[in-house]
């Protein structure tokens, strides 16, 4: 059967196609997407200057929708079934036909936006705090805490019984708020705002952006290098002593892949909360790229099918 699938010809852009999907083989199922997830990862996979061997390009790790088809040896799953999936390529796309071994049963209180931008920050988040080693009553600061990780961030740390400043605009901080943390502004004198607000000091801190404000500050207020984390700043983080997570590390993707039922879990009992910014229908998947690509989408963006 075919059907319509985004895809980068060439650096920078994207056109709409049609491809035909293969029915399922062993281990496989096929899905009729009824959202996207997006996340920065699938612009930077097509930005210019990328290796032209590569090109043709198809994105998309996240997916949330109904089975369509089941193959052989495919475990539990069957046709009808609403399902969410995650580490799928090409999930820009109408149906797809993935792993079985990506696909999980979607909660029925998870609206399907919501499902399809779960794991990723999830399980990042989630490593982060493996990486650090978490403490009940721990004094943590998470640097971009209004972002899609920093917000799983904030509601695992509460669910650790860890207590979280997170940094944010002014025009954020009800965000930080809602998911738990005590907000506080970036900028010039970060450090001395935090230390009012943590008078015994900061045990750890986890850096969602990676810019020199949040890892100097980090290093400042935290005794421990080895107790700060950061996703976007590997290379100084080796420098100094800190420590860097990604998921293409073999140790984090075999944690995170271990993660991701507990998250359904907690997602699907209201305990772990995906604020869902905007939808896009799934012909305005370049527009909804530039509003992800701006840097302040104010949460995370679908495109729907």
């Amino acid at each position: 059967m075919q059907t319509k699938y985004w895809v980068a010809p060439r650096f920078g852009d994207l056109e709409l196609a049609d491809i035909e999907v293969p029915a399922p083989g062993p281990g496989e199922v096929t899905i009729d997407i009824r959202a996207v997830g997006m996340n920065p990862t699938d612009f930077k996979a097509i930005a210019p200057g990328g290796d032209p061997s590569r090109l043709p390009i198809r994105i998309g790790q996240e997916i949330a929708g109904v089975i369509a088809a089941v193959g052989p040896s495919a475990g539990a799953h069957a046709v009808g079934d609403e399902v969410l999936a995650f580490r799928v390529q090409g999930g820009y796309a109408q149906r797809l036909t993935v792993p079985a071994r990506t696909v999980f049963a979607k909660p029925p209180s998870l609206p399907f936006p919501e499902a399809a931008n779960l794991l990723l920050a999830g399980t990042t988040a989630a490593d982060m705090m493996r990486v650090i080693g978490v403490q009940k009553d721990d004094h943590v600061l998470v640097h971009g805490a209004s972002g899609a990780v920093g917000v799983a961030l904030l509601q695992l740390l509460r669910i650790a019984g860890a207590r979280a400043i997170g940094t944010a605009s002014a025009t954020r901080a009800d965000v930080v708020r809602r998911f738990g943390g005590t907000p506080v502004e970036y900028g010039s004198g970060l450090a001395d705002r935090v230390r009012a607000l943590a008078p015994d000091g900061v045990d750890a801190s986890f850096d969602c952006v990676g810019t020199d404000e949040a890892l100097d500050v980090s290093l400042e207020l935290v005794p421990e290098p080895s107790r700060i984390v950061t996703i976007a700043a590997s290379a100084r983080a080796r420098r100094e002593g800190m420590k860097a997570v990604a998921g293409a590390d073999p140790e984090s993707a075999v944690f995170r892949d271990s993660q991701r039922q507990r998250l359904i879990d907690l997602a699907g009992a209201g305990d772990l909360i995906v604020p869902v910014a905007r939808t896009f229908p799934f012909a305005d998947a370049r527009e909804a790229l530039k509003v992800l690509r701006s840097g302040h989408p104010g949460g995370k963006l679908a495109l729907i099918i």
